[in-house]
């Protein structure tokens, strides 16, 4: 037994005896209230200090693909995955005999445009002007296959602006004063996308660390850039021309304040596999899901979703990271440094790399998110459901509604239509298609990946024949 299991053993002994007496006590009817409150309040203080004792220790265990070795995966790409997805950052060059391992990962993807300073006064207008190309973008908005880019360019490279002030006012979340839960859910979780990349230097935590940067010196190489994200935003917002969240009241600030540092910080991915694997053990508890986390877990999601969208979405998404890493790697040849994996751009294998990115990171991702999805909509379904069917049993209709929702699971959305004649998404929980939805990010990730394999192939033909040239 290791010393850790032991220590832990001694903390818990006595308030486990004191629990025992109790109960004993009780049965008995001899308790003392006074006494009672005591013991329960000291068994709590100690079991809490267990319990982040042990969180600290899960979090400073290997991740979960640390020991994983293959051949498959090129050492390029290896070198990309142990350095990028690992919390123990550095840029140190392995002895030739070490084989590099998979652990965790730090930002395989960095883009988003910057905030531009937080729409300014926008806020105060009674409404932001829309270009007829940004309404004609942005009428998509709802959909997975949405393009960003078309919105970036028909908005003169603004898009985050319009993006995030188009979700506010379509639900109504500036104007309102008092929320209820849900609805400061999705006002955190859109907020904290919109600023979670917020002044990104286009360098990674790992690049920050090692030339001792004075973001990495404040915050003590802990999530270097995810804290200065928040931070910075937050800074930005104490200006009162700047306060977007004035509508507010004290306590759903603190709330959504509390809800947006922990999912900007998720988005540090050097905590992907143990985030991966807190919410795979969340979803086997009775006591159901964590919101907070599982928030995170769809913002994280998000951060690394280009893969599941269209190959031209997906590519471009692509090659722009892969331009932000090789100016990394410029900035790292100019300072002396030894190139962070993937900032060659002179050697890096894209395709590879995109192939080990996507099959160790975004498809158990992904997988994870779906079967989290339906944990938390498939009760809600059944519950509305019962109500509807009771609705109209009591108003004597003979329509099965439980039929009719259930089935929601296995048809495509459904739309409600306009007075004008057009339509608009259904949001109702009947409309909810999670079947489709999950098929369809399976096919898509698994195109993407054919293709990439297609492309590695000629890089492959390509890297060999230069070695041939330079032996000649």
């Amino acid at each position: 037994m290791d010393d850790h299991v032991t220590i832990r053993k001694k903390h818990l002994q006595r308030p486990i005896f004191r629990l025992r007496c109790l109960v004993k006590q009780l049965e008995r009817g001899d308790v003392n209230v006074v006494d009672l409150k005591k013991n329960i309040e000291y068994a709590a203080s100690v079991l809490e200090a267990v319990y982040i004792d042990e969180t600290r220790r899960l979090l400073d265990t290997e991740d979960e693909l640390s020991d994983i070795q293959t051949d498959s995966v090129p050492s390029e790409v290896r070198d990309w995955l142990a350095s990028t997805f690992t919390r123990k950052m550095g840029m140190t060059k392995k002895k030739p005999e070490e084989k590099p391992k998979f652990r965790s990962i730090v930002h395989a993807v960095q883009a988003g445009i910057f905030v531009e300073r937080m729409y300014r006064k926008t806020y105060h207008m009674v409404g932001l002007a829309y270009p007829a190309a940004v309404i004609v973008t942005l009428k998509d908005v709802d959909k997975w296959s949405f393009d960003v880019f078309a919105l970036n360019e028909a908005s003169g490279e603004h898009s985050l602006k319009f993006m995030i002030y188009e979700l506010f006012t379509r639900y109504d979340l500036i104007n309102r004063f008092k929320h209820w839960l849900t609805e400061l859910e999705i006002l955190a979780m859109v907020f904290a996308a919109a600023i979670h990349d917020y002044e990104h230097t286009g360098t990674t935590n790992n690049f920050h660390i090692q030339t001792r940067s004075d973001v990495a010196i404040l915050y003590n190489d802990r999530s270097v850039l995810e804290n200065h994200h928040v931070s910075a935003a937050y800074r930005l917002m104490q200006e009162e021309e700047m306060n977007i969240l004035v509508n507010l009241s004290k306590d759903d600030w603190r709330d959504l304040r509390n809800l947006v540092i922990e999912m900007v910080l998720s988005t540090d991915m050097s905590g992907h596999f143990q985030q991966i694997k807190n919410i795979r053990s969340n979803l086997q508890q009775p006591e159901g899901i964590d919101r907070a986390k599982t928030m995170s877990l769809i913002l994280h999601a998000a951060d690394i979703s280009h893969p599941a969208k269209s190959w031209k979405l997906h590519y471009r998404w692509t090659m722009a990271l892969m331009e932000e890493f090789f100016l990394q790697g410029d900035k790292e040849a100019e300072l002396g440094l030894p190139f962070s994996p993937l900032c060659d751009r002179k050697s890096t294998m894209v395709a590879q790399s995109q192939i080990g990115f996507i099959d160790f990171i975004v498809e158990p991702t992904f997988s994870l998110l779906t079967d989290s999805t339906e944990k938390i909509v498939i009760p809600l379904i059944e519950e509305a459901s019962k109500a509807e069917t009771s609705s109209y049993v009591a108003s004597g209709s003979t329509t099965i509604v439980g039929l009719h929702i259930a089935d929601a699971l296995r048809r495509p959305n459904a739309k409600g239509s306009m007075s004008d004649g057009s339509y608009s998404p259904d949001y109702s929980l009947a409309a909810v298609d999670l079947k489709s939805f999950k098929n369809n990010l399976v096919d898509i990730i698994q195109q993407n990946k054919e293709r990439w394999k297609e492309l590695a192939a000629q890089e492959a033909r390509t890297s060999s024949q230069k070695r041939e040239f330079i032996h000649q």
